[in-house]
């Protein structure tokens, strides 16, 4: 289950405030173009953990509710803002409804692979496509799956490896299925082992879920700056529209 994944544990070694993930130079491009596309308009984020873009993005006056099936994380979250000003629902991203119509739902950082089914992604999209008012938007950032990388008969790819860190995902092609696994470790002879289960998605099929629930593809970019999308992209952030009235 995912929420035994991310627990209290996980939910503190995942923060790490001006750093990683959560440094400037990662989170204000994000918030950056969401708070462009929500205009004037409410957002909701699935998966909006320890709200590392909620935050920011309630800060520059966005009203923003999440989902978050990790209890932890929002108790992480509560310590940077109260339930008045960022409210959430507790609950799987792919069937959990928020109150209320949005212009703005968003899914950052690969989440949507931790719906390790393709039914189950297919009902993320519909859900976000019933919190959107006419002409709202859904945006998703992803990886690109890395494929290209695995020779006949190998099944692991290392993707970092820095002093005190590496990180490798091995992958089951038949099912769509890749294991993240993070080995931190220090001077000693110890490492630590974390490890995250994902079903990876190609842009195309990624496109064609969007089509079910009735969205259409207005842009995509390889990242939140708008840099071209290419053969070569690692990961992209792809913005999906409801038709208007």
């Amino acid at each position: 289950m995912q929420q035994n994944i991310w627990d209290a544990e996980t939910a503190q070694r995942y923060d790490t405030p001006g750093s990683g993930m959560f440094a400037p130079e990662v989170v204000e491009p994000t918030v950056d173009r969401l708070a462009r596309l929500a205009g004037d308009g409410p957002a909701l984020e699935f998966a909006i953990g320890t709200g590392r873009v909620a935050v920011p993005l309630a800060g520059r006056g966005v009203s923003v509710t999440g989902i978050e099936l990790s209890l932890p994380m929002v108790e992480l979250l509560r310590t940077k803002a109260d339930e008045a000003t960022i409210p959430v629902v507790i609950g799987d991203m792919a069937t959990a409804v928020a109150p209320g119509k949005f212009s703005l739902v968003y899914l950052v950082f690969n989440t949507i692979s931790n719906l390790l089914t393709q039914d189950e992604q297919v009902e993320c999209f519909r859900n976000a496509a019933r919190h959107l008012a006419p002409g709202g938007r859904f945006v998703i950032e992803l990886w690109v799956p890395e494929l290209r990388k695995l020779p006949p008969g190998q099944t692991a790819t290392v993707w970092q490896c820095e002093p005190g860190y590496i990180g490798l995902d091995t992958y089951d092609v038949l099912h769509q299925h890749v294991v993240s696994h993070h080995f931190r470790f220090d001077e000693t002879q110890e490492a630590r082992l974390s490890r995250s289960p994902h079903r990876y998605i190609w842009p195309a099929e990624l496109d064609l879920m969007a089509r079910l629930a009735g969205f259409e593809l207005e842009t995509r970019h390889a990242d939140w700056d708008g840099a071209a999308f290419t053969a070569e992209s690692r990961s992209h952030v792809s913005v999906y529209r409801v038709p208007p009235v």
